[in-house]
């Protein structure tokens, strides 16, 4: 089986086609935090630009995010950070 890192670069660029897609582990800045932490891969920060954005809100583009990566949040990610935006939007 994969990374979870790994799964949630698979699952995103699939649900929505990226030009950008940076994910970053930040498990080990929450150790002891919870059971999730200390086995790792459990934090993640995110930062996305698609298409799949455009016009879309923060909320909306949360959404997006969340539904694709929906079974992990569920069972693997504790917190998830997201940094969603359209392309030609400022960094």
């Amino acid at each position: 089986m994969s990374s979870v890192k790994q799964q949630i670069e698979d699952r995103l660029t699939a649900a929505l086609a990226p030009q950008s897609l940076v994910i970053k582990d930040d498990s080990a800045l929450h150790a002891g935090h919870s059971e999730q932490a200390r086995a790792g891969e459990s934090h993640f920060t995110v930062e996305i630009v698609s298409s799949a954005f455009e016009g879309q809100n923060r909320v909306q583009r949360h959404r997006l995010v969340n539904q694709a990566l929906d079974e992990l949040l569920k069972a693997q990610v504790h917190a998830l950070v997201i940094k969603a935006k359209a392309p030609g939007e400022a960094a």
